[in-house]
C-alpha cells in the first residue's frame, strides 16, 4: 500500500481560471498515510469526485503533482498507478461465477492459481459470499453485484490504494449497515491504504480513520470523525456533521460577551484574546448535545438566558428541543427521560464547547 501526497494540488475545468471560483478544486497540500482510510465527504458539486478523479488518474490536474510513496504519478494512467477501483454501479462479468469474478483481478496478473484460490477464499468469507461462490452473477441481485464488486476491489493484496465512489448508493440500507462494519473490519485486518468518497455523513464517520471535508471544492477540515464533532474548523463541518447539526448564530463581541438579539453569553479570556485577532462577520457556534435547558424555577444569569419552547420532539433514546429568543433559534438535545414544563426555560452554555467563528473559519 501507498502513502499519498497531493502537492499544491487544484484543478479548474477553464483553460485560464481567474479567480477562485474558476476552480472546481482550490488548492490543498495534504499527506494521506500509508494504512489510513479515509472518507471524502461533502454535498454534491464540492469536489470530492473530482479529487477522486485526480488520484486514480482519471483526471489530469490542472496544478500539482499527486505523489504515490513519493513517486510522482500526475501523469500515470489509472493502470500504471497499481490501484484498485469501486464504483457506485457494479462492474462485474455475469456470464462468470462469483467465484470466477473475484479471481478475475488476480489471473489477470499471473498470481499463482493456488494464490488465487487461497485469496479469493479469503475475501468472499469476509464478505459473506463463500456459499454463493459456484452460483453465474447473472441471476444475483443488485446488492449481491455490489458486494461482489467489492470483493474484486478487495482482492488484490498489492494495491498501492483501494478508492471507492460511493460503493453502496445501490444498496439495501439494512446490508450498507452490515458493508460498512465489513469493509472496517477488513481495514483493520489487512491495512490497505483505502479512499472512499460519500455525501452520507454517517458511512464517512464509521468507516474513516480520517474524514476530508469538502465544500466549495475546499478542503474545509481534515480529521477523525471525533475532532470534527468535537472542533469543527469550519462553520460547514458544525452544521453538516451532526444530527441536528450545530447551532450557528451571527453574534457582537463586547464587555467580554457575545451578545445575540440583547441576550448576553458569557465568554472566556481565552475566547476574547483568540477573538482579538480575528477579522470578518463573528458567528457563535454550539451543538445541541453541549447546550442544557431548565425549566423548573430558574432564572436568567450569567450562565443561562430566557428562551421560548417552540416545540419537543421525542426521537426514542433522545428528544429535541427547539427553543427561540429574539430572532434566533437553537436546537437543544436533551435525555429521553428528562421532563419540560411548560414554554419557557433557561438555557445554558457550556463555555468548554461555545465556539467562536470570524468569516466561517474557527477562531482558536
Amino acid at each position: 500500500m501507498a502513502r499519498i501526497d497531493l502537492k499544491n494540488l487544484a484543478h479548474s475545468y477553464f483553460p485560464d481560471p481567474k479567480s477562485d471560483e474558476d476552480y472546481a478544486l482550490r488548492r490543498m497540500e495534504h499527506v494521506w498515510e500509508d494504512g489510513g482510510a479515509y472518507a471524502l465527504l461533502g454535498p454534491s458539486g464540492c469536489g470530492k469526485t473530482t479529487l477522486l478523479n485526480i488520484i486514480s488518474g482519471l483526471l489530469a490536474p490542472s496544478e500539482g503533482q499527486v505523489l504515490f510513496d513519493g513517486k510522482d504519478v500526475t501523469n500515470l494512467a489509472p493502470e500504471e498507478r497499481n490501484i484498485a477501483q469501486v464504483f457506485q454501479f457494479p462492474v462485474i462479468y455475469d456470464t462468470m461465477t462469483v467465484y470466477e469474478n473475484l479471481a478475475f483481478p488476480l489471473r489477470n496478473r499471473g498470481v499463482d492459481p493456488k494464490r488465487v484460490d487461497e485469496r479469493v477464499r479469503e475475501i468472499a468469507e469476509m464478505l459473506d459470499l463463500t456459499g454463493k461462490l459456484k452460483q453465474k452473477a447473472r441471476g444475483l441481485g443488485a446488492d449481491e453485484k455490489q458486494t461482489i464488486s467489492l470483493g474484486r476491489g478487495l482482492v488484490r493484496d498489492d494495491v498501492s490504494a483501494i478508492l471507492f465512489d460511493e460503493p453502496l448508493t445501490v444498496i439495501d440500507p439494512h446490508l450498507k449497515w452490515v458493508l460498512r462494519r465489513k469493509l472496517k473490519e477488513i481495514h483493520n485486518k489487512l491495512r490497505p491504504t483505502m479512499v472512499y468518497v460519500t455525501h452520507d455523513q454517517v458511512e464517512a464517520l464509521t468507516f474513516a480513520d480520517k474524514v476530508v471535508v469538502m465544500y466549495g471544492g475546499k478542503v474545509v477540515q481534515l480529521g477523525t470523525p471525533q475532532e470534527l464533532f468535537e472542533n469543527p474548523a469550519h462553520t460547514f463541518v458544525g452544521y453538516f456533521i451532526g444530527s441536528p447539526g450545530m447551532n450557528i448564530l451571527p453574534c457582537n463581541i463586547d464587555a467580554g460577551a457575545a451578545w445575540i438579539d440583547g441576550k448576553r453569553i458569557a465568554l472566556s479570556d481565552h475566547h476574547m484574546n483568540a477573538i482579538s485577532k480575528a477579522s470578518g462577520p463573528i458567528e457563535l457556534g454550539i451543538r445541541p448535545e453541549f447546550l442544557r435547558i431548565d425549566t423548573d424555577n430558574s432564572t436568567e444569569g450569567d450562565d443561562g438566558i430566557e428562551v421560548n419552547i417552540i416545540k419537543v420532539e421525542d426521537l426514542g433514546q433522545y428528544k429535541i428541543a427547539t427553543t427561540r429568543f429574539g430572532n434566533a433559534e437553537l436546537k437543544v438535545k436533551i435525555g429521553e427521560d428528562q421532563q419540560i414544563h411548560g414554554q419557557s426555560g433557561i438555557l445554558r452554555f457550556a463555555p468548554k464547547w461555545t465556539k467562536l467563528y470570524a468569516d466561517s473559519q474557527l477562531v482558536a
